[in-house]
């Protein structure tokens, strides 16, 4: 003996399988390889961000901004008079980059050449430290141009040096230079 379903049963039996469709798996997706570690001197991961002095002539003033990945330093110079020149498209200036490779970048500067043009010239630069009191920062002492302001063929590798610049303006009662 057989026994029939009503349509109606029929129809719903039939209704509720076509209405839930089965899952389908999780697409899966290969993810994003990691970014590489940035390396950067210990503290130097905070923001540097600031005013700041060089610790052997505080006549040179230094403005940072700091987003994060990129530290901008504009150059400027105190006379006698504390009076500070502000910073211009022909100011030097230091961008530096934290990099898998540190903390690097380049020092810009406008640089003359053998016949007196005045010529942009960069040096390699890195930070070296970073502490409460300042960045110390090592950067190439000298770079060689032609007479068309072109970087000269490679030669010896430029002497780098260190340089201190410490946080804030200089105390009262130090002269800056008078720019001679």
């Amino acid at each position: 003996m057989h026994r029939v379903l009503p349509p109606l049963a029929l129809g719903l039996s039939v209704l509720t399988l076509t209405a839930c469709p089965a899952k389908a798996p999780p697409r899966t997706e290969p993810a994003p390889p990691p970014a590489p570690a940035v390396k950067v001197p210990p503290g130097c991961e905070r923001n540097q961000a600031g005013e700041y002095h060089h610790a052997e002539n505080p006549a040179f003033r230094y403005y940072g901004e700091d987003d994060g990945g990129t530290l901008s330093l504009a150059v400027v110079r105190a006379h006698d008079s504390e009076e500070v020149d502000a910073p211009d498209s022909g100011s030097p200036s230091i961008v530096l980059q934290r990099t898998p490779a540190g903390f690097v970048g380049e020092t810009r500067a406008i640089g003359f050449s053998g016949a007196g043009t005045p010529c942009p010239v960069v040096f390699p630069t890195e930070v070296v430290r970073c502490t409460d009191a300042g960045l110390t920062l090592r950067s190439a002492t000298s770079t060689s141009i032609d007479e068309d302001c072109r970087t000269a063929p490679k030669g010896a590798a430029s002497a780098r040096m260190e340089q201190v610049l410490l946080r804030g303006a200089p105390d009262a009662g130090v002269t800056p230079d008078a720019g001679t």
